[in-house]
């Protein structure tokens, strides 16, 4: 069976600018990229547990597209990158959601 990467998910990647008057601001640039969202397991969920972590999503996309970012943007709501597992041409992105933020 072949997946088509019909979810469409926003990789974000966090950069630090100055304003005109050097104060440092947090940038947030999103990158568009289709997707293949899995369940998360049983297990990976609470492996994840035991360390506090609590992954509510994976998403499966080319391994070419991933850059190293931390957060992510599905359906308008923001999640943390909690793990990454490359799988040759594919790679395989757990996360968690961003309790209060917007």
């Amino acid at each position: 069976m072949k997946l088509r990467h019909n979810d469409v998910i926003y990789l974000i990647f966090t950069s630090i600018i100055e304003d005109e008057i050097g104060n440092q601001i947090e940038q947030n640039i999103e990158r568009k990229v289709y997707a293949n969202e899995f369940s998360v397991s049983v297990t990976e969920y609470y492996n994840a547990a035991a360390t506090g972590m609590r992954p509510s999503k994976s998403f499966e996309i080319y391994s070419f597209e991933y850059r190293g970012e931390e957060k992510l943007k599905h359906e308008d709501i923001i999640y943390r990158i909690i793990r990454v597992e490359s799988r040759g041409e594919k790679t395989r992105i757990t996360c968690e959601r961003v309790v209060g933020d917007a």
